[in-house]
């Protein structure tokens, strides 16, 4: 089955995005607002944008309603945030930090999140999260303004912050303990457990 992009609804383009490029890696993202009330939402649109300097890019595609979510007004107010990586043991409560609630309630009280102050940025970090990029915001481009358009954010990474038990003898990350979770279609997710490896020709 072929489609051209015009014959499809908004909606079922996203369901083709979603359901086959996968699995995708979840950004947590904290930020505060101009009050100082914690955000804390994922993202599943989310990759490396450039390593010099070192920037992140995470995609925010505007609700159906077309208004914007918590984390891109309050990246406007308070251009700083933290990208937590989720592990296998915070799904459930990165899963219930995606409720639609007001601005003014804290995603980190909503769903019993234990916080630790930030080095660098003032939003909080996910004290449990293993990895975490303290960013400040680069810039927005707007590539839509209709619903289901997206806009994308681009974070100049300040900071790293690196578990310890993360860490292997020679300095590097070892993603297995990390135990990453990744983002596939629907409210389906996968583990980054079954690893195999192959050498670069």
């Amino acid at each position: 089955m072929f489609y051209t992009t015009t014959q499809l609804e908004a909606g079922q383009i996203y369901q083709h995005l979603v359901g086959a490029i996968v699995p995708r890696p979840i950004a947590w993202i904290s930020t505060i607002n101009a009050q100082g009330v914690a955000n804390l939402a994922p993202y599943s649109f989310f990759t490396v944008a450039s390593v010099n300097p070192p920037i992140l890019a995470v995609s925010h595609i505007a609700p159906r309603q077309n208004h914007a979510k918590d984390t891109l007004a309050n990246l406007h107010e308070q251009p700083e945030c933290v990208v937590n990586i989720v592990s296998a043991e915070l799904a459930e409560q990165m899963n219930a930090s995606c409720a639609a609630v007001a601005n003014d309630i804290d995603e980190f009280e909503l769903a019993q999140i234990a916080r630790t102050p930030s080095n660098l940025v003032k939003p909080p970090s996910v004290a449990a999260a293993k990895v975490r990029y303290e960013c400040r915001l680069r810039e927005i481009q707007q590539l839509s303004a209709a619903p289901a358009g997206g806009s994308l954010i681009l974070l100049d990474v300040v900071g790293i912050y690196l578990g310890d038990d993360v860490i292997n003898r020679d300095g590097k990350i070892d993603g297995t303990r990390i135990d990453a979770i990744g983002k596939l279609g629907g409210d389906d997710y996968s583990y980054t457990r079954d690893i195999f490896a192959m050498a670069r020709p």
